[in-house]
């Protein structure tokens, strides 16, 4: 089950570590260097964090010199242990662990500590401040006022990743494969089966720790067992999967979201996954994230280009393939596929709309971020470049939702609306309510039990013939979803098949909210 990380050859030799071969291996962390930084429990005194590459701390080396004389003070220097000169004893901070570990985003920064504690800080030069914090009220004399100090090496781009596999506290427990210095690293994920058929990102261990800073749940939890294989799965996990399908740390949230709800009991996932139909899940986006974190509702809402679309719901594909073992041709029976089975999401395009959206027809306050989840077989246009009244519009709406699935089977498969803004401003300009077009709707997609019934119109496929004399609804209660997107030009909308076994018996929509 993927779990598992490439190593950053920073940190040692070349070696891959992804969660594979269906099986997850628990290892410590990788070796490290067994000196540890700690601040000895009786110290009092100063320490700062310099650098030679900062004009400011070359700046204010007098300063240090004269804190010397005056108190007890360690200097840790990030890119030269010569640094300052003046300085007898200088610590060598190349390695950055005392800066991680404090916690050193600029430099200088000088800290105070009582009996090993801290109990004051100072980051770049205020000359009052450090003679007020030092209590010498002659320090810096020659020294200008204010200098602003410089960026710490300890939080470079990708530096606090490293630092955090180096030397925290929760190292990743995911096994590790070694990959040798001329071995191309996205070959070999096609050759251990964990790409979907398309290049994945490397999830070396800064990038999943990465991953892991987009929410506040610790690794090691188990968020869902995933089918067909029924394989617990951690946060963790879902970050390597996450990383390789191209998510930044911003969506994580949406993916956890995403693989909960596909671990409910109701949504089916293991009945998704094996039937022959072209079923697959299909994430819509409601709330306020879906804007923070740039996700499409608008302009080719459910085609390419869009980053945050694209590998949400790629990454949610991966972790049922990957953990839990879904792969085509083994559990996965689709007898012809679709695309959205690489990965299908996107957002309700909720700022102008003109009704309430999905998740607030579930139940859901409007300023909750939240995932739908559905089962869902592939698009279906609809274009009417003529009705200009609501009632002919929803009648041409019901006459293209009666074809999901088959024309003359009723009540056994869910369908996914998404209306377009140009025929959602037939609604609007009328004072439509999606309460009354959902009737209208509803009253356009029951017909009489004898035009789809097994044998009517002379084609076998139908309802049975007890069902003949009986008024029947397209969709059951419920099966129904309607969400808004699309661009504001195309008198074009979308039907969204569902599975042929929707309802409770196979695989209903579920809505779950999204956590930090």
């Amino acid at each position: 089950m993927l779990g598992g990380v490439f190593q950053s050859t920073e940190l040692a030799t070349p070696r891959f570590a992804v969660c594979g071969d269906r099986v997850l291996e628990s290892h410590a962390s990788l070796a490290k260097d067994e000196i540890m930084i700690d601040i000895p429990k009786d110290f009092t005194g100063f320490i700062a964090v310099v650098k030679r590459d900062c004009s400011t701390c070359r700046l204010i080396e007098p300063a240090f010199r004269e804190l010397k004389r005056g108190a007890s003070l360690q200097i840790h220097s990030q890119d030269d242990p010569a640094f300052p000169e003046t300085i007898d004893e200088v610590f060598d901070e190349r390695r950055l662990e005392l800066s991680y570990r404090l916690d050193i985003e600029i430099v200088p920064t000088l800290i105070q500590f009582q009996k090993g504690e801290e109990t004051a800080r100072l980051v770049g030069w205020r000359r009052k401040d450090w003679r007020r914090l030092t209590s010498l009220p002659m320090l810096g004399a020659g020294l200008p006022e204010f200098s602003p100090g410089c960026g710490s090496k300890s939080v470079e781009p990708g530096r606090r990743e490293k630092l955090a596999f180096t030397f925290g506290d929760t190292p990743l427990q995911a096994r590790r494969i070694d990959v040798a210095s001329q071995q191309d690293e996205h070959e070999l994920i096609f050759e251990r089966g964990w790409s979907d058929g398309l290049p994945v990102v490397p999830p070396t261990e800064e990038r999943v720790l990465r991953m892991l800073a987009g929410t506040t749940r610790p690794p090691a939890e188990v968020i869902g067992i995933i089918p067909p294989d029924h394989a617990p799965c951690t946060i963790e996990k879902v970050a390597i999967n996450a990383v390789m399908a191209g998510c930044k740390p911003e969506y994580f949230p949406v993916v956890l979201a995403a693989v909960e709800a596909a671990c409910l009991d109701e949504f089916c996932m293991h009945g998704v996954l094996a039937t022959t139909y072209f079923a697959a899940p299909i994430v819509i986006v409601n709330g306020p994230i879906a804007e923070k974190i740039g996700m499409n509702s608008g302009h080719n809402v459910l085609g390419q280009g869009n980053r945050a679309n694209s590998t949400i719901g790629r990454a949610l594909q991966l972790v049922i393939r990957n953990v839990g073992g879904g792969k085509p041709g083994g559990v996965d029976r689709a007898t012809l596929g679709q695309p959205g089975k690489v990965g299908f999401c996107f957002a309700e395009r909720e700022h102008d709309s003109y009704w309430e959206s999905l998740a607030v027809e579930r139940g859901f306050s409007a300023d909750q971020s939240t995932v739908t989840l559905f089962a869902g077989g592939g698009v279906h246009p609809f274009g009417d470049q003529k009705s200009r009244d609501p009632e002919s519009l929803t009648r041409s709406l019901a006459m293209t939702l009666r074809t999901v699935y088959h024309g003359k089977i009723y009540g056994r498969t869910d369908a996914l609306l998404v209306i377009s803004p140009e025929n959602m401003r037939v609604f609007r300009e009328t004072g439509w309510t999606k309460a009354r077009f959902r009737a209208a709707l509803d009253q356009a997609l029951t017909v009489d039990g004898t035009e789809v019934v097994a044998g009517a119109a002379g084609i076998d496929e139908g309802m049975p013939a007890q069902l003949a004399r009986k008024r029947l609804s397209k969709f059951r209660p419920g099966g129904l979803l309607i969400a808004h997107a699309g661009s504001g030009a195309g008198m074009w909308s979308a039907v969204i098949t569902g599975w042929a076994a929707s309802g409770p018996r196979g695989s209903v929509p579920v809505t779950v909210a999204i956590k930090s």
